[in-house]
């Protein structure tokens, strides 16, 4: 009697991603260029915790799987996460990864903290700064919920700090005046090939932020305008005593 198995060779193949997730040490090269930084490979290994040997033949399959890409300046090699999709995915892995019950020390508990104050999802806000101003976005009339919701919190269907397929907003009357006055590029945003308007569901907010080429032009601008600041310590950014007088309606959403 024979047995008819399925044929599963026209399926994605995710095993291959998640062979390659499933090494630590990969992992961690992957968390500590989670922020859009660019790093040399000897700050990676000692990221990920590995001799300069090691940590190159982890690079070489992440770069030959397309998950990093590789910069070059004069005689160093600088790796970053080769697109936004990247950045999505580990996302989306921190939020279904176990997390201690507990900060283990002051010094965990005060990263916690600062995390989830303000930092990054890849190249956009995330944190309480992230869903504090798509909701102020929102309540400014510069996006409007489409899918006849109200307000920014996650729908029960999105999944946990996933980008949302099909993002629940779009542009609001008040766009052109709110992000000119920031000076965010709207053409060149609307240009792009990368979607302009998408959603995270934040992972410690558990509420959308905004994402997509809108996400990072806005985030670039709050950098240039030093409202807020990148950190030494990946992820993390500060809002610096202007951003927060500049911020105050936002911070306060």
């Amino acid at each position: 009697m024979s047995t008819s198995l399925t044929d599963i060779s026209d399926r994605p193949d995710i095993s291959v991603v998640a062979g390659l997730l499933a090494d630590r040490s990969r992992a961690a090269v992957l968390m500590a260029l989670y922020d859009g930084r660019a790093l040399p490979a000897g700050q990676l290994a000692i990221e990920a915790g590995v001799a300069a040997s090691t940590v190159s033949g982890h690079l070489r399959q992440l770069v030959d799987a397309g998950f990093l890409e590789v910069e070059v300046s004069g005689r160093h090699r600088y790796y970053r996460l080769a697109r936004p999709e990247i950045g999505d995915l580990l996302e989306a892995l921190v939020a279904l990864s176990p997390h201690p019950a507990e900060p283990r020390s002051m010094r965990a508990a005060g990263r916690m903290r600062r995390l989830r104050q303000a930092r990054t999802c890849y190249d956009h806000c995330a944190g309480e700064l992230g869903t504090a101003l798509l909701r102020w976005l929102v309540s400014a009339d510069a996006l409007t919920r489409i899918d006849g919701r109200e307000g920014t919190d996650r729908a029960l269907t999105d999944r946990l700090s996933a980008p949302v397929a099909t993002a629940p907003y779009d542009w609001g009357p008040e766009a052109e005046a709110v992000f000119t006055a920031w000076g965010v590029d709207l053409a060149r945003v609307r240009a792009a090939s990368r979607p302009p308007i998408r959603v995270c569901v934040d992972w410690t907010e558990q509420a959308h932020h905004l994402a997509g080429g809108l996400g990072a032009a806005v985030l670039e601008r709050f950098v240039e305008l030093d409202w807020v600041r990148r950190t030494e310590r990946p992820r993390e950014l500060e809002v610096t005593d202007l951003g927060v007088s500049e911020l105050a309606g936002i911070l306060a959403a």
